[in-house]
């Protein structure tokens, strides 16, 4: 499972994200995909977003049970303390 949010981002990048992911809300993008097609969305995600910010959260073996990583300029900021991940307003 992984979510991909998206903040001031143009529809057309939005559109894109659509023919993988549901886009529940606008900029929140949800689906089950495998980890290359994630790693490529993300890719597409980051290349595409411009100005705007990409946030995308994503299950793995860690010990909070999932990743999470920025790109752009986010309105919050991820600290990484000891391995615990923390998000700062």
């Amino acid at each position: 499972m992984m979510v991909l949010v998206m903040e001031r981002v143009s529809a057309s990048t939005r559109g894109e994200l659509t023919r993988w992911l549901l886009e529940p809300r606008t900029g929140v993008f949800v689906g089950r995909v495998s980890a290359l097609v994630r790693e490529k969305l993300w890719s597409l995600a980051c290349e595409k977003a411009g100005a705007g910010a990409v946030t995308l959260v994503y299950h793995t073996d860690s010990a909070q049970g999932f990743a999470l990583r920025t790109a752009g300029r986010t309105s919050r900021a991820v600290i990484d303390l000891e391995g615990l991940l923390l998000v700062r307003i």
